[in-house]
C-alpha cells in the first residue's frame, strides 16, 4: 500500500490537523506525512475524491450476521463488505449464531474466518452457555482468543446472582459484561411500545418500565461487586436518567443507543411494517428527545447500527409472527449525520473503541492507518437500491439522508466503494 489522500479535510479532535485539508501519505499500513501539498512520486497511487473527509475509523459496537447457521440472512463474507462499503472499519459481532459463540473454539473460528477483510472483526462471547442464562460460559478462555467483552444477545439476565458472578469473575481479567436492558416478567408477550400507539393499533405492549427495572437492578448489581458494565441499545428517558446518575457516582458502567432510538419513534408502526418491529421497541418522541439529550452530554458513549439481517420468509408475515430486528450499516451515517449533524456523528461513531478495549490512534503521522472516507454534504432518500446486505429488512426505507460514505483503509487494505 502506497497511496496520497488528496485535499482530504480532517475531522478528529485528537489530531493536530483537526479541521484541516491536507493531503495525507500512506505507506505500508503507516501515515508517514501530512502536509498542505505533497507532491506524487512516480507509483504512488492518489486518490481524489469530491469533497472528500477523513475521521478515525468508525466503530459498530453490535452487530448481527448470519454465519454460522444462518446464513441465508447473511455471510460474514458479505456482511463484511456491507460494513466496509458503510465506512466500519471495525465491528463488534454478536455470538447469536448457530451454534452460539460460547467457546474459545468459536472465537477461534471467526478470527480464521475474518482475518482477511478490510474491517476488524472483534467477537462478543456469550456470557452464558448457549445463551440459556443459567451457567457462565469460559469466558476467560474466550478472552485468551480475542473476544472483547461477553453478553447474551437481545437475552436479559433474569437470574441476578448469575451477573453478580459475572461481574467479580470478569475483574480477574479486565472483563467487559453486558446486559441486555429487560425486565422479562414485566414485557410479557409485548412486542411494541406499551403506548397510546400500542392501544391504537391493538398490539401488545411492552412497558418502558421493563427497560427501566433491569437496568436499576444492574446498576445495584455492579455498585456492590464493582468491575465494568456495559448496557446496550438503551431507549427511554428514565434509562437515561439512571445511567446518567450511575456516572456521576463514578460507577463504570457504558451504554450504547441505536441509530433508529436516536431518530425514529413508535409513530412509525401506523403501517405495520414489519421492518419497525424492534426490540428495544420504538418509544415515544419524548424518549428520543431524552436519547438525543443523552448523547450531547456524554451519558450515551455510543451509538450503534443494531445491524441484525433477518430472512425475508421470517420478516413479511403477520406482525405477531416476524422475528425482530432491523438492519443498519449501511443507512448508519447518513440518518445520523441528518439527524444530529457531523461532529456528533463522527464522536458517536468513534469513541465507543476505548471502551471496548480497542487501539484508536489519532491521525497523525507516524500512526497505523484505520481511516473513514465520507463527504457530510447532499441529501438524498435511502431506497432499497442502498441495501447491500443480503437481508432487506431496513426500518430506514425512504427516510432522508445527509452525507455518503466513500469507504475506509486500514492496514494494508483499501476498500473504496
Amino acid at each position: 500500500m502506497n497511496c496520497i489522500l488528496k485535499a482530504a479535510t480532517v475531522l478528529d479532535p485528537s489530531s493536530p490537523f483537526h479541521q484541516q485539508t491536507v493531503d495525507i501519505h500512506i505507506q505500508n499500513g503507516t501515515i508517514i506525512e501530512i502536509a498542505q501539498h505533497i507532491d506524487t512520486p512516480e507509483g504512488v497511487e492518489t486518490i481524489e475524491l469530491d469533497q472528500l473527509h477523513v475521521s478515525k475509523g468508525w466503530f459498530d459496537s453490535s452487530v448481527c450476521f448470519g454465519e454460522p447457521g444462518y446464513e441465508e440472512r447473511e455471510t460474514i463474507a458479505n456482511g463484511l463488505q456491507v460494513a466496509a462499503k458503510s465506512g466500519f472499519t471495525s465491528i463488534a459481532l454478536n455470538p447469536n449464531s448457530l451454534p452460539i459463540i460460547d467457546t474459545s473454539t468459536a472465537i477461534g473460528f471467526l478470527n480464521h474466518k475474518t482475518s482477511t477483510h478490510a474491517t476488524k472483526v472483534y467477537p462478543i462471547g456469550a456470557l452464558t452457555v448457549q445463551s440459556q442464562g443459567v451457567d457462565l460460559a469460559e469466558l476467560y478462555d474466550m478472552q485468551q482468543i480475542g473476544a472483547i467483552a461477553f453478553g447474551d444477545y437481545k437475552k436479559a439476565i433474569s437470574n441476578p446472582n448469575l451477573l453478580k458472578i459475572a461481574l467479580l469473575y470478569a475483574q480477574n481479567f479486565d472483563g467487559l459484561v453486558i446486559s441486555y436492558p429487560q425486565n422479562n416478567d414485566i414485557a410479557g408477550k409485548g412486542m411494541v411500545h406499551e403506548e397510546a400507539q400500542s392501544t391504537y393499533l391493538g398490539l401488545k405492549g411492552i412497558p418502558a418500565l421493563a427497560e427501566e427495572l433491569q437496568i436499576s437492578r444492574d446498576l445495584f448489581l455492579l455498585a456492590y461487586t464493582g468491575g465494568k458494565l456495559h448496557i446496550p441499545t438503551i431507549s427511554t428517558e428514565k434509562s437515561v436518567a439512571l445511567i446518567r446518575e450511575a456516572k456521576a457516582q463514578g460507577l463504570q458502567v457504558s451504554c450504547s443507543t441505536t441509530v433508529h432510538h436516536t431518530t425514529l419513534t413508535d409513530q412509525e408502526l401506523a403501517t405495520f411494517d414489519t421492518c419497525y418491529k424492534i426490540l428495544p421497541p420504538l418509544r415515544t418522541q419524548q424518549d428520543v428527545d431524552a436519547i438525543r439529550a443523552g448523547i450531547a452530554d456524554g451519558t450515551i458513549d455510543m451509538i450503534t447500527s443494531d445491524h441484525q439481517p433477518i430472512d425475508i420468509e421470517h420478516k413479511k408475515v403477520a406482525f405477531d409472527n416476524a422475528k425482530y430486528g432491523t438492519i443498519g450499516l449501511e443507512s448508519a451515517f447518513g440518518v445520523l449525520n441528518h439527524a444530529i449533524g457531523i461532529d456528533q456523528t463522527i464522536d458517536m461513531l468513534t469513541k465507543g473503541k476505548t471502551i471496548f478495549g480497542i487501539e484508536d490512534q489519532s491521525i497523525a503521522v507516524g500512526n497505523t492507518v484505520d481511516l473513514t472516507l465520507f463527504t457530510p454534504q447532499g441529501t438524498a432518500t435511502f431506497t432499497p437500491q442502498h441495501i447491500h446486505s443480503s437481508s432487506t429488512n431496513s426500518a430506514f426505507v425512504d427516510k432522508t439522508t445527509k452525507g455518503s460514505v466513500y469507504g475506509i483503509i486500514t492496514t494494508e487494505k483499501i476498500a473504496l466503494n
